[in-house]
């Protein structure tokens, strides 16, 4: 094998790609929140239909993805590493917290997600605003209790020991292993 092809991307403190996302997530919720309180009119203007195909792709290959690798690996390694305890129940309270946030998050989206995908296809909808504006509040106000509450949690719970057990996940699957063909 070429080492040359083996691609390794990512930040050396896998809590740190985890709060990184966060800065793209509340960029794009802030989106959702002016969407939300724009008026929207037919034709649909050119700004509409590309902050809803935006908004839609980023949904679907960003924060579904997130909340995966979230409760897959982080949630987990956190629970493992904790001491016996209170650092035990406190984590396992967030994490449940946390992932009922994700479950509420992912189904107040549904409610919209109709209306994203015409308004991407520059087709007019009558634009649940309300909704729209509660789920893009209720996901900052989610990124934010994760940044300032749990994020600092896991960092002191998981020490030297569990960063590089996280990190190695999470390199391992941003790792790209090219295979060197044989002529």
């Amino acid at each position: 094998m070429d080492n040359n092809n083996i691609k390794i991307t990512g930040n050396d403190d896998p809590l740190m790609d985890f709060s990184n996302c966060h800065v793209g997530i509340i960029k794009n919720f802030e989106q959702l929140r002016s969407l939300a309180t724009t008026n929207i009119s037919e034709p649909i203007s050119a700004d509409i239909k590309q902050t809803a195909a935006k908004l839609y792709s980023f949904f679907h290959e960003v924060v579904l993805k997130h909340h995966k690798e979230e409760e897959d690996e982080l949630f987990n390694v956190v629970l493992d590493c904790a001491r016996r305890g209170e650092e035990t129940l406190k984590s396992k309270t967030m994490i449940k917290q946390l992932t009922n946030e994700h479950r509420m998050l992912e189904l107040q989206w549904k409610l919209i997600e109709p209306d994203i995908k015409q308004l991407a296809k520059g087709k007019f909808v009558i634009f649940d605003q309300a909704m729209a504006l509660r789920l893009a509040n209720s996901y900052l106000d989610h990124a934010q209790f994760e940044e300032r509450e749990f994020l600092p949690l896991s960092a002191e719970i998981l020490g030297d020991k569990g960063l590089s057990s996280l990190g190695l996940s999470i390199h391992m699957r941003h790792t790209q292993v090219g295979v060197a063909s044989y002529m």
